[in-house]
């Protein structure tokens, strides 16, 4: 991933970012930072790059000509390898506060830009003509942008994949599920007099589990009542899902992995909306409950953007949202998930991430989600091959995680057929969920007998009752 930096104080940056993890990423290729020095691009031959501004006022204002000629310097290369509008962000007071989820969001560009403002700020034209999100770290002022740019750039590069040396590590710390990170320990067993606690040297791994939970939700509450108050709310809607969880595993998944954000909810519905997607969920105990949910953002909602899918259990409500929005419905799917906690054998287990290489491979043998579509789940690092000798440098098949963190995508090559690779895929996948925490679950096909057997085989529960894919348009349904 590649950050540009629009500064007046460059040295500052580099230095900043060259150390410690960040640092070491870029030695590797993984990052590569970009400091603009905005005093190269004036036309002043003093090298001024301030004015006073029109109207009057206390301090100085930082002009739009030298800003924009730094920005273009580095857009103008972006748009000559085929980019659009590279996304620009102006560090400022005045911006939507900085959160984990942004940094999330952030992290899936290709490149960056930030500027840095000094003095009073930045000429306003020159921020309509290029910025594209304003952020701010807190509600303070301080000297310049460069302080809270570092930081921001720090949050988002640890998300970039292969950072981190443990991979999981950015999704198990504070803020990755509306709960803030439990209080860690290390040696000595006793320091000042204050011993480890003791559950933490059982070795009793579920124990732990629950005692870290325990604890981020007593810390949570303390210090953060904002953030306790989402759970809360979130946590009863888990509960009554559990009471169907083959139904509901879906909307069960999206909250505790903390995917998706509430776009409206009542007392029994709640409309999930898959972060950064135009995925939604929707849960309702009736057609009624579903209009009144509904009734003020559903027009603005659905019919307005082609892309759009909706995931709705229930003939009822399908039949509500087809002829109240002019939905398309489908084909009809199972649900099955995973509930015990064993990992499974997988017998072949030569299974990688598989890079931008691999995009037209996949997109031969599996067109049905759209290249695009199949593109960015490369990018994201959530479709993976398994290598069977003698094929390289190909896989003998495939698996993926979607968007809203459901398994499937799954393919094997016709002549590596009847040795267990299937099997081998998914099994491999389960277990990763499993490592995480999470209960692996994926969507059937009504009719697909096939990918019906492997659930069954592999331990899967299937609920008994269908779900439906509502989409704006006609495309192809969900399928294993």
């Amino acid at each position: 991933m590649r950050f540009h930096v629009l500064t007046l104080f460059p040295e500052m940056i580099a230095q900043g970012l060259g150390y410690s993890v960040l640092g070491r990423a870029e030695q590797r290729g993984q990052l590569h930072f970009h400091m603009v020095d905005i005093r190269d691009y004036t036309q002043d031959r003093h090298g001024k790059v301030d004015d006073s501004p029109y109207g009057g006022g206390a301090g100085m204002l930082m002009q739009a000509q030298p800003v924009y000629d730094a920005y273009r310097s580095v857009a103008a290369e972006y748009e000559s390898r085929g980019g659009g509008k590279i996304r620009t962000v102006y560090v400022t007071p005045q911006g939507k506060t900085f959160t984990q989820r942004m940094a999330r969001e952030l992290a899936r560009e290709e490149e960056l830009v930030f500027l840095c403002g000094h003095y009073e700020g930045v000429d306003e034209r020159v921020l309509e003509e290029i910025v594209t999100d304003y952020v701010s770290l807190g509600d303070y002022v301080l000297t310049g942008g460069e302080l809270p740019a570092m930081v921001m750039i720090d949050a988002i590069a640890r998300l970039v994949p292969g950072v981190l040396h443990n991979g999981e590590s950015a999704e198990t710390e504070s803020f990755s599920g509306s709960l803030l990170e439990y209080p860690q320990y290390s040696r000595p067993e006793i320091w000042r007099g204050r011993p480890v606690p003791e559950v933490l040297l059982s070795g009793d791994h579920k124990r732990i589990r629950d005692w870290r939970l325990e604890r981020s939700v007593e810390r949570t509450r303390q210090r953060r009542p904002d953030l306790y108050e989402r759970y809360r709310i979130r946590q009863g809607f888990i509960e009554r899902f559990s009471r169907q969880k083959r139904r509901y595993i879906h909307l069960t998944e999206l909250l505790c992995r903390d995917m998706a954000w509430e776009e409206c909810r009542g007392e029994n519905s709640l409309l999930l909306r898959v972060e950064d997607t135009r995925t939604y969920a929707l849960y309702a105990e009736s057609s009624e409950e579903a209009e009144r949910l509904l009734a003020e953002q559903g027009a603005k909602l659905f019919g307005k953007e082609e892309g759009m899918d909706l995931l709705v259990c229930g003939e009822e409500i399908r039949d509500f949202l087809v002829i109240k929005y002019g939905l398309v419905s489908g084909d009809a799917c199972y649900q099955a998930c995973y509930t015990r906690r064993e990992p499974l054998r997988v017998r072949h287990r030569d299974i990688r991430p598989l890079t931008a290489e691999a995009l037209e491979y996949v997109v031969r043998r599996y067109p049905a989600p759209g290249r695009a579509y199949i593109e960015g789940r490369i990018q994201a690092g959530a479709v993976f091959g398994i290598y069977t000798e003698g094929i390289e440098p190909y896989p003998s098949g495939f698996i993926g995680l979607h968007e809203d963190g459901s398994m499937g995508m799954l393919y094997v090559e016709e002549d590596c057929r009847g040795q267990g690779l299937a099997s081998s895929l998914e099994g491999w996948l389960i277990n990763r969920h499993l490592r995480r925490g999470e209960t692996p679950y994926c969507r059937v096909g009504e009719t697909n007998i096939a990918a019906l057997g492997l659930q069954e085989k592999l331990g899967l529960c299937l609920c008994g009752d269908l779900m439906w894919r509502l989409r704006e348009k006609k495309q192809p349904a969900c399928g294993k």
